[in-house]
């Protein structure tokens, strides 16, 4: 009787555990997610299309996606010091997924067939 009690409390202790432990790693993989606010940088039509520009960093990716579409965008991602990290025209409505290597300031702009551009600041921490 007192062995089947100790492998009861055993097994109780190490599901509770791995519960608690898996709850943690879910917890944490979700708090690293922030949106980028995208902000109007020049304006050459009067249509304001910023908010069908959405970005997103988790950790060191950085998710750009548009809800409409808007044309050939140039896409460029660099430092605050105006280092190019990467660059890219797409046809939109597509997304597409940067990796950013370092930890630093960082800016995205978004450059519209019209000439509108927009831009967003984000900061990529370990």
């Amino acid at each position: 009787m007192a062995k089947k009690f100790k492998t009861v409390l055993m097994l109780m202790l190490f599901v509770s555990s791995a519960a608690m432990g898996f709850a943690h790693g879910a917890e944490g993989t979700k708090q690293d997610e922030h949106d980028i606010i995208i902000i109007l940088k020049t304006s050459h039509c009067g249509v304001e299309k910023g908010e069908s520009i959405h970005a997103t960093l988790n950790g060191h990716s950085l998710v750009v996606s548009f809800s409409e579409n808007l044309g050939q965008v140039v896409v460029e991602v660099e430092t605050i010091s105006g280092g190019n990290v990467q660059g890219l025209s797409m046809l939109t409505p597509n997304g597409m997924q940067f990796y950013i290597p370092f930890e630093g300031d960082y800016i995205i702009t978004f450059t519209l067939p019209n000439g509108d551009e927009y831009y967003g600041e984000f900061t990529v921490t370990d």
